[in-house]
């Protein structure tokens, strides 16, 4: 006889391999990953967390990141390479079963952490005419977790809820955007303490120099596409298991 145990641990596996498969799939190259690129899970993770919940969708990502990397795809995070994409997951399941406070201690936990790293650079200066203007290398970061403290992801769970494509769209944007900056937070963290302290890859003045200044103008543009796919492909997709009240009847309880 099945257990609802036992669908769990279907689902996780199930999911684990479709994860492993978009893992497997690349689009850009990683700036500074030696070898590493972004792939299409890049925007399954926040789906994970909305469609299969905290639990299954956490446990789908970290399964699903090692099968792929049993088939061969690079892991320079040295085997934590699960952590950017589920801190993602577990953030956006956490939303949606309303447990703001959570969230957002974790958020600040990163986002200060990043902030107090040796090999952050805190400010990135930009030439505009004969004078430099010095700007936030986080200052997206700090975006996104205003966004978090403010009643938008309140709203923006609620907009998950209904029927209504364009709500759903506004609400997982909303989610995505705060989800994909704390998996970007994760992610910048990991790089700097694996390639800069442990493996000596990189020294400080390489991230200050180089690497940050050169990211700053790109993180931005990949996080806003990342999230614009993420939006197109889950809108339709959280519609369709709306109707058949898949969310309410798995996602929320679990």
């Amino acid at each position: 006889m099945l257990t609802n145990k036992t669908y769990i641990i279907a689902f996780i596996v199930i999911f684990a391999a479709l994860y492993a498969v978009l893992r497997i799939m690349p689009t850009v190259p990683m700036v500074g990953g030696s070898g590493a690129y972004f792939s299409v899970s890049d925007i399954a993770a926040p789906l994970y967390g909305t469609i299969l919940g905290l639990f299954t969708g956490g446990s789908s990502v970290i399964l699903g990141t090692y099968l792929a990397m049993a088939f061969g795809r690079p892991a320079p995070f040295l085997g934590l390479d699960f952590l950017p994409a589920t801190v993602n997951a577990i953030a956006i399941a956490l939303l949606l079963k309303r447990k703001w406070g959570v969230v957002i201690i974790l958020n600040a936990i990163l986002l200060i952490t990043f902030l107090l790293h040796p090999f952050t650079t805190i400010l990135i200066n930009i030439p505009i005419g004969d004078s430099l203007i010095s700007i936030p290398f986080a200052w997206l970061h700090i975006v996104a977790f205003i966004i978090l403290l403010s009643p938008l992801p309140r709203k923006a769970v609620d907009w998950v809820f209904t029927l209504e494509t364009r709500n759903i769209a506004k609400g997982l944007a909303v989610l995505a955007f705060v989800g994909t900056m704390m998996q970007h937070l994760m992610g910048n963290l990991l790089y700097e303490t694996i390639f800069g302290q442990v493996l000596q890859y990189y020294s400080q003045v390489d991230f200050a120099t180089i690497l940050w200044p050169s990211v700053f103008f790109l993180y931005p543009v990949e996080r806003i596409i990342l999230i614009i796919l993420t939006v197109v492909v889950g809108t339709p997709l959280i519609r369709t298991l709306r109707r058949s009240l898949f969310i309410e009847k798995y996602s929320k309880n679990k």
